[in-house]
């Protein structure tokens, strides 16, 4: 939105392609600085322990959500891909969330960045 309105000026996005949503904004490798990626990504979390068919009935309800083609829109808007049906799993959400720590957790620590 302040891209598009000329409030703010987008030099990259961190991503393997450009975004539908800024066409006109280079990817970071594009920019001179490759394999600097970050992505969006969404989940939901449950308490330790919650019985697996609760976790199947929200796991399904999203699912559908994630189908619905006006859902799927304001994600696009957003500059953001639906995840296939097939990562749109607790166990594809699992491994995602474990990736990301893995690639950021050592660049955290160097910073010396701590959580409240």
């Amino acid at each position: 939105m302040h891209v598009r309105n000329g409030n703010l000026k987008a030099y990259a996005v961190m991503a393997h392609r450009r975004w539908a949503a800024a066409p006109d904004v280079p990817t970071i490798d594009e920019a001179g600085v490759p394999g600097l990626y970050a992505s969006f990504w969404h989940g939901l979390w449950v308490p330790k322990g919650t019985p697996k068919a609760p976790i199947m009935r929200l796991n399904s309800a999203v699912q559908a959500a994630l189908a619905d083609a006006t859902v799927r829109q304001r994600f696009a808007d957003q500059g953001q891909d639906v995840p296939p049906r097939e990562q749109q799993k607790p166990e594809a959400l699992a491994a995602q969330q474990k990736a990301e720590i893995e690639k950021w957790w050592p660049i955290l620590k160097a910073a010396n960045i701590k959580g409240e």
